[in-house]
């Protein structure tokens, strides 16, 4: 891994693949690091001919934090939205996606395919909207266009994005990690919990950083819905959702590919708010199919 500076922040990130393929930029959703994206997704997509990169997202993982702006009041500033007023937030959406386009200025990479998984996914939705003539292809995962009044996802997922562990203590955060996999995991592809004690405790030894992620749900609120914004996006587009999806529910995926011009869309019953090993083959033929011989 390797850190550059970039929109005024410094970004850890990793490569695989070849540098003359076309790129590849991979963007992880709220308070999760680059490690998120399993290694065998991303192996794989650079396999299939492509210059990949994932990176920590501001205030996640090893890239730049904003500790001094400090933990947001959430439910003060779900109440702020509810009552039209403004929400004040160290940055917004728009600020992550600068970050994106700027570590690819860094890396000397023109143009790439934007592949963003939930709240990642609302990032590569305002790149692609922006930053169109950077942006080879947009490939939403499990995300959403924030419409008001789209389905929520079940209370005990949502619950889990403002739950705590028991303790400090790495078991206690270990066993929290797990039991938020497992709440918003996939119902119909359930991981060992040996595979799954492993992939939380790697994350867990990389960084445990609860407040960037709790000022990144505050920058989600802030920075409202999407919904014009998507109608604008020429750039090709392909949604994926799972249709058992506890955390952000599929109905939120069909409204980003009804409101994106010419998007496709592909649901899988089964698949939840994670990458289960036995759909990862799946996901990887999916976009690289979709992203091969875009422009």
């Amino acid at each position: 891994m390797a850190k550059v500076k970039a929109n005024g922040i410094e970004i850890e990130y990793e490569t695989a693949g070849n540098k003359t393929d076309p790129a590849l930029l991979l963007v992880m959703g709220l308070g999760a690091q680059l490690t998120i994206w399993p290694d065998t997704l991303f192996q794989g997509l650079a396999d299939r001919g492509f210059y990949v990169i994932r990176f920590d997202n501001r205030d996640t993982g090893l890239s730049t934090g904003f500790d001094s702006w400090g933990v947001p009041n959430l439910p003060a500033a779900v109440q702020k939205v509810m009552k039209g007023e403004k929400v004040d937030a160290p940055y917004l959406l728009k600020d992550m996606a600068a970050d994106a386009i700027g570590l690819l200025d860094a890396l000397g990479i023109e143009r790439a395919h934007m592949v963003g998984a939930s709240m990642g996914g609302m990032i590569v939705q305002i790149v692609a909207a922006q930053y169109p003539e950077r942006t080879r292809s947009m490939v939403s995962i499990y995300s959403t266009s924030g419409r008001p009044g789209l389905p929520v996802g079940k209370p005990e997922a949502l619950a889990m994005l403002s739950a705590q562990p028991e303790g400090p203590a790495r078991e206690q955060l270990v066993r929290h990690g797990m039991k938020l996999r497992q709440t918003i995991g996939s119902p119909g592809y359930p991981t060992p919990d040996d595979e799954m004690r492993a992939f939380v405790e790697k994350n867990v030894d990389r960084r445990w950083w609860p407040e960037g992620a709790a000022r990144q749900y505050l920058s989600v609120i802030a920075s409202g819905d999407r919904v014009e914004l998507l109608k604008t996006i020429k750039v090709p587009t392909l949604v994926m959702h799972g249709e058992d999806d506890p955390l952000l529910p599929v109905e939120g995926g069909r409204d980003v590919a009804r409101l994106v011009p010419g998007a496709e869309i592909e649901t899988w019953p089964g698949w939840g708010h994670d990458f289960p090993k036995a759909l990862i083959p799946k996901v990887i033929e999916r976009i690289t199919a979709f992203c091969r011989g875009r422009s």
